[in-house]
């Protein structure tokens, strides 16, 4: 099956459409409330005025009694425009007097029952007859001992119109502002990711012969900064990787080319002329012994490799760190012995380490604290547990290294005297540092020239 690749969306578009709907939401909230607002007090002002007229129209019942009364209601004229329609119902709800016109318009049956006042909206029918609107209410009312009914209506068509335009207005005002809030949004959207798109380009200038460039967090808003720092510490590592690559790369084909130029050399005496067995067998052992120290160096590197390389978790176990110790320095107790070296051991506990891996390093401390040792001197390793970490210090008296060489010793090929490694290639402290990296420990070097050199293995305890 064939996975369909989908297309990560654009941080820029995301704010946009974010921003515009945010600004959207809230002017659509202001405004609807506002509108409301309008209009409520729009009908609420109505309703005011309806009440005043009814207010009226009781007054002048009382005043003027039915008979006047009604002969102002047929006394206006049919086409006159009016804002009130006025109907006057007699006890038997027979039509009294009315506003002319008004029975083709609004019958009596379409009127509420009667109420006592139009202070509220409560009572209040509205009505609708083609394009007009009204509002109907019916009031009984007694004048002279009879009792009447008064039906009136409202035309509020005018205002109707007017509601109609201001939600026109309301959709158009809220159209543009989602127009002015989108562009908004743009304009603000795109400078806010200009500082991205600069560091963009400030990065894609570094390239393998440009590893010293940095991005220099101090120039970048605050956001950017933890990225900006992120990048310079990657182009560090990068940079750093790159120089010991091309450092170990020139150091080893220097360590290869001495012992292959040394064979070929050989060789090519050899064959200038005939030799004796005795002459040829001289060459071969000269040969044997590059070859040999040719296979140490691969081989050196090829475990440093691996251990470099390792993915899965080594095969740790509890062991005696003294037995495991005496164990290594009994293996070189017979070159110590010839050299009138002594090698002591004090301290004792339990290590959590691959024993394998474990005795390489150690083998490798004390093989190179033997060589740069002067007769009758000692080796002495302590074994001891400290804040949580098991240390193993191997100390020797020999010659010591100088202060300025202590940072890079641990490098791979790195060689600090000439006289300090002729015999090695200078990878003897970089496996112990891989191995004690490896089990998540840390390896420590101290020397005082003439003094002699400690170094210390700290591997971490497990937690209990």
């Amino acid at each position: 099956m064939f996975s369909k690749r989908t297309e990560r969306r654009s941080i820029a578009w995301q704010l946009i459409l974010l921003f515009t709907l945010a600004t959207s939401l809230l002017l659509a909230c202001g405004l609807g409330v506002f509108y409301a607002i309008v209009i409520q007090h729009a009908v609420a002002e109505d309703n005011a005025v309806l009440a005043d007229r009814v207010a009226a129209l009781r007054t002048d019942l009382h005043e003027s009694g039915p008979g006047v009364f009604a002969e102002e209601l047929k006394s206006r004229q049919p086409r006159e425009h009016t804002a009130y329609w006025i109907r006057m119902l007699d006890p038997q709800g027979r039509t009294y007097a009315e506003t002319p016109g008004m029975d083709r318009s609004l019958p009596p049956e379409i009127f509420p029952p009667p109420q006592e006042s139009v202070s509220t909206a409560r009572g209040l029918k509205s009505y609708r007859k083609g394009p007009k609107l009204f509002s109907l209410v019916t009031l009984n009312e007694e004048s002279g001992s009879h009792p009447y009914t008064l039906q009136v209506a409202q035309d509020r068509s005018s205002d109707e119109r007017v509601e109609r335009s201001f939600a026109v207005l309301f959709i158009m005002v809220l159209s543009g502002s989602i127009l002015a809030s989108a562009f908004i949004a743009v304009i603000v959207t795109k400078r806010g990711l200009r500082p991205l798109r600069e560091m963009t380009q400030s990065v894609a200038r570094v390239g393998p012969t440009h590893l010293k460039e940095r991005v220099t967090p101090e120039e970048w808003p605050r956001e950017l900064k933890p990225l900006a720092s992120a990048f310079d510490d990657m182009l560090k590592r990068l940079d750093d990787s790159f120089t010991r690559l091309s450092q170990f790369s020139a150091d080893l084909a220097h360590e290869l080319r001495t012992p292959v130029a040394n064979m070929i050399g050989e060789a090519q005496v050899a064959l200038t002329r005939d030799r004796t067995a005795a002459e040829y067998r001289e060459t071969i052992e000269s040969t044997v012994g590059e070859c040999e120290r040719l296979s140490r160096i691969v081989d050196n590197l090829l475990f440093v490799a691996r251990v470099d390389a390792a993915r899965e978790p080594i095969a740790r176990k509890r062991l005696d760190a003294r037995a495991a110790v005496e164990k290594i320095t009994s293996f070189y107790h017979a070159l110590a012995d010839d050299r009138h070296i002594a090698i002591g051991c004090s301290g004792e506990g339990q290590i959590h380490a691959d024993p394998d891996l474990f005795e390489r390093a150690v083998g490798n401390l004390l093989d190179n604290a033997l060589r740069f040792t002067p007769e009758h001197g000692s080796i002495q390793i302590v074994l001891s547990e400290r804040n949580g970490d098991f240390e193993v210090a191997v100390s020797d008296t020999g010659c010591g290294i100088a202060a300025e060489h202590l940072p890079r010793v641990f490098d791979r090929f790195y060689r600090a005297e000439s006289s300090r490694s002729s015999d090695g290639a200078g990878l003897g402290l970089a496996l112990v540092k891989s191995i004690v990296d490896l089990h998540g420990g840390s390896a420590i070097i101290e020397s005082n020239v003439g003094r002699g050199t400690t170094v210390k293995l700290i591997f971490p305890l497990p937690q209990k």
